[in-house]
């Protein structure tokens, strides 16, 4: 099976930074892509950036700028390295990849995720 698991959440003022990572390890045939989702209390979960193993990326519009995803050259690690932090971005961060297991089969794989927390 495969497993991500995400790392670098924490308390952090507003305007700081924090840089989140997440290791997929497990039986990996290839990945197609890999991102991250963030989720607060109350609401919906939704997504803050993508990146395919071509490289292609997206972002959310509220990024604005502040966020970049980015990969290892195996492609089996995934960063988001986050800036000008506000609180609104308090959110639990999940870790997400597409990944194959074999020849014929690939799945959504989800981390734990970990709290990022932006307060002064």
């Amino acid at each position: 099976q495969v497993q991500l698991v995400e790392s670098g959440g924490g308390l952090v003022q507003p305007g700081g930074s924090l840089r989140l990572s997440c290791t997929a390890s497990g039986n990996i045939f290839g990945i197609n892509f890999m991102g991250w989702y963030r989720q607060a209390p109350g609401k919906e979960r939704e997504l803050v950036a993508t990146i395919t193993s071509g490289g292609n990326i997206h972002y959310a519009d509220f990024v604005k700028g502040r966020f970049t995803i980015s990969r290892d050259s195996g492609k089996n690690v995934v960063y988001l390295q986050m800036n000008s932090l506000r609180p609104e971005d308090t959110a639990v961060y999940f870790c997400h990849g597409d990944i194959k297991i074999n020849r014929f089969e690939f799945y959504d794989y989800w981390g734990q995720g970990t709290q990022v927390t932006v307060s002064s």
